[in-house]
């Protein structure tokens, strides 16, 4: 009885109990501190990417659509100057896809950030951020850098200044630069490391005091909560449909079967006859032999 209580009791956490809990790891916290402190973003970008930066400008909406018809993406943070563009995420679980999105990411910033007159040489250096609880590549490294190289060279550089990031806080006991260990060190929930980590930490209770912020994440888990119940419905749906279209294939074929052997008939007229597919006719034929 206990044990099942206690099972309960880690499966079913409120959004209100996430919201009292909520660390700089939550990604909606993440993007509100970072959003409206863009002093506080333009440091951490420089501490991860370990260079200075000129200024950034916070992006209005962190939208991009665009052809009609394309995938649209909402980016954590997209923060740019006049010749840099910075997307940073906070990912506390791996998707599996998180390459593909960061290549995808980094064409929809291209396209926003050129113009129809621009040159090709004047896109933005681009850089995409992720910074991940897991280690999505099993390596142990506590970070992936990436910008294309030649394969038969590597010491060629595409220099097409597009970079990608991938930053594991859980391996940060083997980052050497500090700065960067002492966030990565936030992240999975120790103590602040250093002034700018303290403030980061005064950042994130007192966003979790604002009540706008506060009605604004419980609309935005209840509707994560609506659109998983829906694909899952969805999913049961489409998966009990799935077994009745087999089912009737597979008495279909059977039906083909034996009007092959005991009428002699054909596999292609006995396939036709029984609107069953005539690859999975001749594979069952095969089978039975």
């Amino acid at each position: 009885m206990n044990e099942t209580k206690q099972v309960t009791s880690q499966t079913e956490i409120t959004p209100e109990e996430k919201w009292k809990t909520a660390t700089i790891a939550n990604n909606f916290i993440f993007y509100k501190i970072m959003r409206h402190n863009p002093d506080v973003c333009k440091e951490l970008l420089e501490r991860l990417l370990e260079m200075e930066i000129d200024h950034i400008e916070m992006r209005g909406e962190e939208t991009i659509e665009t052809d009609f018809g394309s995938k649209g993406i909402r980016l954590d943070v997209y923060a740019k100057n006049n010749t840099q563009a910075f997307n940073l995420e906070m990912q506390a679980s791996d998707s599996k896809e998180l390459p593909e999105r960061a290549r995808y990411y980094q064409g929809c910033m291209d396209v926003d950030t050129l113009l129809s007159s621009q040159k090709y040489k004047e896109l933005k250096d681009s850089y995409v951020i992720f910074i991940c609880i897991k280690d999505l590549f099993a390596k142990g490294l506590p970070c992936y850098h990436f910008e294309n190289l030649c394969l038969e060279d590597n010491s060629i550089k595409l220099n097409d200044r597009a970079y990608k990031y991938f930053f594991i806080a859980s391996n940060c006991d083997k980052i050497l630069n500090e700065k960067q260990k002492a966030f990565m060190e936030l992240v999975i929930g120790r103590k602040p490391g250093d002034k700018f980590c303290e403030h980061l930490a005064q950042l994130t209770e007192e966003a979790k005091k604002n009540t706008q912020w506060r009605q604004q994440y419980m609309e935005w888990e209840r509707q994560r909560k609506y659109d998983y119940e829906d694909g899952k419905e969805a999913g049961i749906a489409e998966g009990i449909q799935q077994g009745i279209q087999q089912g009737a294939q597979q008495k279909a074929v059977e039906a083909a079967i034996t009007a092959i052997k005991k009428y002699k008939a054909t596999p292609e007229d006995a396939a036709k006859d029984m609107n069953a597919p005539l690859q999975l006719v001749l594979e069952a034929l095969n089978q039975k032999k």
